[in-house]
């Protein structure tokens, strides 16, 4: 489909030829700053109650938020009533500042100071439009009307907060939507602002420079931020915070490149919740800096819960792909994907926990937020071998020998394309031990004994069932195994050659068991596997060998 000539234009950014975030290596968290309560709340269908704002507000404590956006209290009876019980009831912690949102209007700025009355310490976070469409259509002002308009909101803001000097007062400002105001109009009105606030580096005020609405790619929202930061006639008297939305779906990127540029504050939601596409994850950025070893000083060690809370209260649901938080991201179906981690996986078990995190496909440790690894592989028909061994080592302690692996997962691979779904760790553990744990048919072990008969050879007296038919056989040999198949032998049932023999306790599962793996040549040159299990390892490698047998005649 092909755009109608004239509808959209190309985006537009400052010119910065000598641009410096390029270069910024992110090696800090920033100060977060959760909006959950107030722009996540207004963006869902079906509004947080009180009861459920509170909970929400707990979590975000919970997980180490010194800033949180509580709502809107100018707005509604609800956002009011929240404020209040949050004050009245004592619940907002002595280390997190609360932050509330407010337009430059003086009745509902008198009514946001009415729901902060008492409070130890909050910011007031003004906005208004300044984008030419805004200011055009909603407001119907020029540049010089609305500077007007945020500075007299300013002036009454600062004489409030000098009213009410027990609370420790702080400010922060938006140009909304900063992105597509013209820049040095942008920094015009902040400093406008910032003066009229009274902004030193001792009394810092907070510039929210809101991407609202993603216009351009994320390389040109840092250009904006960077130039920003060094048209300002006083970069040490602000703090310069982020608001990224994710209409055109990077919003994480424009976050990070953001900070690139010299930003010193998030704002954002868990899991992305927002109005439209949603504002940026706060969980996926400070993840992506945890995978880095940075110390985000935020807590997401129980991911899972967290998750809970969240789709409880605002009837969201976190999509399968999500990053860190979906069901499906730390899983494999692909079959080269699955070897990759198993063998990454193997090889963390040997050098130790200790050990710097080098696992294929994975950028951090399952384990760090709560995750298990039981789902980290999963079976259906693009499953390989390695994945289904992994299944049967995790969860049933299974240690198969790597030749065994594509015999076994070929097998299941083949039952996952034939019932057209995922098979369950249950379903492959039963279609393991149906098709190679114990097989006894045409041939079963009944009874078996061993005498030694020199220093390295023992007679096997054995009792098999052959075709139903129950013999007593006898061999020689330097062990068990090499007996019975010289037991074998003597019937002309021993038409193959062992090649391979390894035996384990089994690591989990109900019994007590040994497992044991035989393999054998046929003449015709296959190679077939088996597997025993047996309380006695002995018993459970005979098991094995005949278990290869009856497979090899099948």
């Amino acid at each position: 489909m092909s755009p109608p000539p004239g509808k959209y234009k190309p985006f537009r950014t400052v010119v910065l030829k000598d641009r410096r975030w390029p270069d910024a290596v992110l090696d800090r968290a920033p100060t977060w700053c959760s909006v959950d309560l107030r722009d996540g709340n207004q963006a869902l269908a079906v509004p947080m109650t009180v009861a459920e704002k509170l909970e929400m507000f707990a979590l975000l404590c919970r997980l180490g938020f010194k800033e949180i956006e509580i709502g809107f209290p100018s707005a509604s009876d609800t956002e009011f009533a929240f404020t209040r019980e949050l004050i009245e009831k004592k619940l907002i912690p002595k280390d997190v500042t609360v932050q509330i949102l407010v337009q430059a209007r003086e009745h509902l700025i008198r009514r946001s100071f009415e729901a902060l009355e008492g409070i130890h310490q909050a910011i007031i976070h003004l906005y208004t439009p300044t984008n030419p469409a805004q200011r055009e259509i909603v407001l119907g002002m020029d540049q010089k009307q609305v500077t007007d308009v945020a500075v007299k909101a300013t002036e009454l803001i600062k004489q409030l907060c000098q009213e009410a000097p027990k609370t420790a007062w702080r400010m922060e400002f938006s140009p909304e939507t900063f992105v597509l105001t013209e820049p040095e109009y942008a920094v015009e009105i902040c400093e406008a602002v910032g003066k009229a606030w009274g902004a030193t580096k001792d009394r810092r005020i907070i510039f929210n420079l809101p991407l609202t609405v993603e216009a351009g790619t994320p390389n040109t929202h840092a250009d904006q931020i960077e130039w920003f930061c060094r048209q300002l006639k006083d970069r040490k008297a602000a703090i310069i915070s982020l608001h990224t939305h994710n209409d055109r779906g990077t919003g994480v990127a424009a976050t990070e490149l953001g900070l690139m540029a010299g930003a010193d504050r998030v704002e954002g939601t868990l899991f992305g919740n927002g109005e439209r596409t949603g504002n940026v994850d706060i969980i996926t950025v400070a993840l992506n800096l945890y995978a880095h070893g940075i110390d985000t000083h935020l807590d997401f060690s129980n991911l899972p819960k967290i998750r809970e809370v969240y789709e409880r209260v605002t009837r969201m649901t976190v999509h399968e792909r999500h990053p860190y938080g979906g069901d499906l991201v730390f899983t494999a179906f692909s079959g080269s994907h699955q070897d990759a981690i198993k063998k990454g996986m193997d090889r963390r078990n040997k050098v130790g926990s200790d050990a710097p995190w080098d696992v294929p496909y994975l950028t951090i440790d399952p384990k760090d937020i709560g995750r298990t690894y039981e789902a980290i592989i999963r079976i259906n028909s693009q499953s390989g071998k390695g994945g289904v061994a992994y299944i049967l080592d995790r969860e049933f302690g299974f240690d198969l020998p790597k030749l065994m692996h594509p015999e076994v997962g070929n097998h299941v691979g083949g039952i996952a394309d034939r019932l057209g779904k995922e098979l369950s760790p249950a379903e492959i553990h039963a279609e393991f031990r149906k098709q190679f744990v114990n097989v006894s048919n045409p041939l079963a072990l009944l009874e078996f004994q061993a005498e030694p008969l020199g220093k390295d050879t023992i007679r096997a007296k054995a009792k098999v069932s052959w075709k139903e038919r129950t013999i007593a056989i006898e061999g020689e040999g330097n062990g068990p195994i090499s007996a019975f198949v010289h037991a074998l032998a003597a019937r002309g049932w021993a038409t193959f050659t062992l090649r391979d023999y390894r035996a384990h306790a089994l690591s989990s599962g109900e019994e007590s068991s040994a497992a044991a793996y035989v393999s054998i040549q046929t003449p015709e040159g296959r190679t077939v596997w088996g597997c025993g299990v047996d309380p006695n390892i002995e018993l459970a490698g005979l098991h094995a060998l005949v278990s290869a047998v009856n497979r090899s005649l099948s």
